[in-house]
């Protein structure tokens, strides 16, 4: 999520941005997180305001009534008065206004580095390297299930009964052979120089947001019952999360991190 104060401080570099993703329908909330933003930051400066007035002739009150001038601490006291009612009325406005922004935020995308190229969708990819050519078969390519069923190595049938469809057992060679090509995935980045980490399979909540919207993640992730946790769709979204609230020096980038996870998906 971008900072809002980049976003405050550069619209035309979040708006040129957003163009650049092809999601034009987003350009008018830069504009409005803005405008919000404005509001919240002005609502926090009274607020600040009114507390230090509050503080100030709070103090106040016992020296007057120490000195005898009821009627200038009673006047005192009314101001104190008016100063917590406004406090409280800011104070209840103020969330609803920060919900919206964060909301907003979620949404607008990160800058993206300015060597990607720049396609509407898959047909306008640029490719950088290619080796060898592609081999097309002379015949039509089986399905990977229908080979491990020729195998013996899936049972989907007692997967339906258990957990429903889109779940498998892997059985035999079959679970050897997944063992075996992760086996060699994670040790061939290993040996590209990446550290491997396995990461924790569950998240917080605000790590969550921290890597997609509130749309994206009630589509896409599964939510503990009565806990702030979710089942992670990725990896990635743990392997984010391991930074989270902490400032990483430039001299040690880029982290060259690899990891593996099941991924819990809906």
């Amino acid at each position: 999520m971008l900072d809002i104060k980049f976003l405050r401080e550069n619209p035309d570099i979040v708006k040129e941005n957003i163009k650049k993703k092809f999601q034009d329908r987003k350009l008018p909330l830069v504009d409005e997180v803005i405008e919000l933003d404005k509001e919240a930051r002005a609502i926090q400066a009274e607020a600040d305001t009114l507390r230090g007035e509050k503080n100030t002739i709070s103090k106040q009150i016992g020296a007057l009534m120490a000195k005898g001038d009821k009627e200038g601490a009673e006047e005192a006291k009314r101001k104190v008065a008016e100063n917590s009612a406004r406090l409280a009325e800011l104070e209840a406005k103020k969330p609803d206004i920060d919900e919206r922004i964060k909301k907003i935020m979620m949404t607008i995308p990160n800058i993206i580095d300015p060597s990607v190229p720049i396609g509407k969708d898959d047909s306008e990819n640029v490719e950088i390297e290619r080796f060898g050519e592609p081999v097309v078969p002379p015949f039509e390519v089986p399905y990977h299930t229908e080979i491990m069923e020729k195998l013996a190595g899936i049972d989907l049938d007692a997967a339906r009964k258990v957990a429903g469809n889109g779940f498998y057992y892997l059985i035999g060679d079959v679970a050897r052979l997944h063992s075996a090509i992760l086996t060699y995935a994670r040790d061939f980045m290993i040996n590209k120089g990446f550290t491997y980490c396995i990461p924790p399979f569950m998240i917080r909540s605000n790590v969550v947001t921290g890597v997609m919207s509130f749309d994206e993640m009630d589509a896409m992730m599964y939510k503990i019952e009565g806990e702030d946790l979710y089942l992670i769709g990725t990896s990635e979204h743990s392997m984010i999360g391991r930074f989270i609230d902490t400032m990483v020096d430039e001299e040690s980038l880029p982290l060259t991190l690899t990891s593996y996870s099941p991924c819990f998906r809906k």
